[in-house]
């Protein structure tokens, strides 16, 4: 791997901003420096210059390249006893004061956990009582999210989770095998609104009942990590939940105090203030 400096990937994210708008100065640092060293690698670029001069003319590259810098490492029913916790806690409380839900999963990848909320609301009789945003701010992963096709060989995977999850159906209902890949079926996704949206830069753009923003913030830097959270905050009903990543933490952010812990172990919090 190629050794990186500091001062060229300032220079990559500043390019990056004014020709894009999209804003990488405060992703975690080391984690940024990786994944350019691996994008030099896999494209045979000699130095970040040569990546540069790419990325700032050509926009289909650019496109890849957004792909390979953010992370889309997800599963269905991934840490299975969070899902329970929505399902047997979290969701039920929700319906005690509202006739439907909003839901906003903020950074959804490629769509694995999207098609999880909608199989538990769909087994707990409110699929059509929630309306999901799903965004992401990689246009090519959100494709495959909207798609809802998948890699049969994922699949022993997903179901060992569901099993975990204690599911009252099969994993095997909610899809169809086409060769080598899996469809999901569209109807379970037919109240979600998969939208392009960047969590640093773009707008709050609805209020919600429940936020999952899980294994996201991990890759920011602690004063990214704060804008975001605050623009979560924004976004959120009082008494709303927020579910983040279990090696993220709201602790040391400047809104903890308008948040309480609901479960320290699946890192799930409720808006208490303004």
């Amino acid at each position: 791997m190629q050794e990186i400096e500091i001062a060229n990937l300032r220079k990559l994210t500043e390019v990056v901003k004014a020709t894009y708008n999209y804003d990488f100065t405060n992703y975690a640092m080391s984690s940024f420096k990786r994944r350019i060293s691996r994008v030099l690698d896999l494209f045979n670029f000699q130095s970040v210059d040569a990546l540069i001069a790419k990325v700032e003319s050509d926009p289909k590259f650019f496109e890849t390249f957004v792909q390979e810098i953010t992370v889309n490492v997800t599963e269905m029913f991934r840490d299975p006893s969070f899902w329970r916790l929505l399902r047997e806690d979290i969701v039920p409380n929700l319906l005690l004061n509202h006739s439907s839900i909003n839901i906003w999963h903020a950074g959804c990848s490629s769509g694995e956990e999207v098609y999880s909320m909608c199989m538990l609301l769909n087994e707990m009789g409110i699929l059509d009582k929630s309306k999901i945003i799903a965004t992401d701010l990689d246009k090519g992963i959100l494709e495959k999210a909207r798609s809802g096709r998948y890699k049969l060989k994922n699949m022993e995977l997903h179901e060992k989770n569901y099993i975990r999850f204690q599911g009252t159906h099969s994993i095997k209902d909610y899809y169809t095998i086409k060769g080598d890949e899996i469809q999901m079926n569209p109807e379970l996704v037919r109240n979600v609104s998969w939208r392009e949206h960047d969590l640093v830069n773009g707008p709050v753009f609805n209020k919600f009942d429940l936020v999952l923003c899980r294994n996201v913030m991990i890759y920011f830097n602690q004063n990214l990590q704060n804008e975001v959270l605050k623009k979560i905050h924004e976004s959120m009903f009082k008494y709303g939940y927020l579910a983040i990543g279990s090696k993220e933490s709201l602790i040391w952010c400047e809104i903890a105090n308008k948040f309480i812990v609901v479960n320290n172990e699946e890192k799930i919090y409720k808006k208490i203030k303004e």
